[in-house]
């Protein structure tokens, strides 16, 4: 009898580590393609958002500050 409840033992330990080993791998793909469709918003939307009197800071020829 001791055997037989040493190697259920030992299966069950086995199982166990065998599961953990194996949850710690993870494998994932993501592709960054999604932000190249991303439009910007215009500077009247982005001096809304931003709470600006003037949407010149936000129109991409005017970088004076």
């Amino acid at each position: 009898m001791k055997v037989i409840k040493a190697s259920k033992f030992a299966v069950t330990l086995l199982v166990i580590l065998f599961t953990i080993s194996l949850s710690s791998c993870s494998f994932r793909t993501t592709t960054h393609r999604s932000n190249y469709k991303a439009k910007k918003i215009p500077p009247g939307q982005a001096k809304k958002i931003h709470g600006d009197k003037s949407a010149k800071n936000y129109a991409p020829g005017h970088n004076k500050r």
